[in-house]
């Protein structure tokens, strides 16, 4: 039956497309950064805070008042801590640790413990802003980063998930990001991913 045939087929197709598109964009595990290979001088991190339950801020939100933002819950301090004991124990020493103004980002740096925490407003979440104001941004972040030094660090950065999906295409969970290895003798710019820290 002609007709069956050419329905069968086309299930056939529709069955592969994951396949298809899994083989061109690989399993994210491929591309996973080990903690060990985190203390090249060469590395910069870019992570999203610890678990802070929620959505976006409150309406009113301030960022000089704590109370009226979404913050880590008992959760999230505890990851942020994790994620530095074991950071430490790899090695992972940042010569410059940078975060966004919002209190989970410095929370979750601070919790990290790997140096003092700088405020750079080019981390910022953009969350419910035009896509003008987030281009602009994300484009002077990148210059940031083309500028560092990649003999100097390794660097940390906390940020939000819109910046570091805007920046790097990748998404991230709470506790997780994306590991950029900044050029080096005339290589590409490379980034993998970085899991999520767990909490038992």
């Amino acid at each position: 039956m002609p007709a069956l045939g050419r329905l069968l087929a086309l299930l056939a197709v529709v069955a592969m497309v994951p396949t298809l598109a899994a083989a061109q964009v690989g399993p994210a595990s491929q591309h996973e950064i080990s903690v060990r290979e985190l203390q090249r001088p060469n590395v910069l991190v870019v992570l999203r805070h610890a678990s802070a339950p929620g959505v976006g801020d409150p309406p009113g939100f301030r960022l000089a008042d704590c109370a009226t933002q979404r913050n880590l819950d008992a959760r999230g301090r505890e990851q942020a801590a994790r994620l530095g004991t074991s950071w430490k124990a790899a090695g992972f020493r940042p010569t410059q640790v940078w975060s966004s103004a919002w209190c989970r980002c410095q929370d979750t740096a601070r919790l990290i413990g790997l140096g003092p925490v700088q405020v750079q407003p080019l981390l910022n979440s953009f969350f419910g802003a035009d896509a003008p104001r987030r281009d602009a941004q994300v484009a002077q972040l990148s210059r940031l980063i083309d500028g560092l030094d990649p003999r100097g660090g390794p660097y940390l950065m906390v940020t939000h998930q819109v910046v570091i999906s805007a920046l790097t295409g990748h998404g991230a969970d709470s506790g997780g990001g994306v590991a950029i290895e900044l050029p080096q003798g005339g290589t590409a710019r490379r980034m993998r991913v970085l899991p999520a820290a767990g909490v038992d």
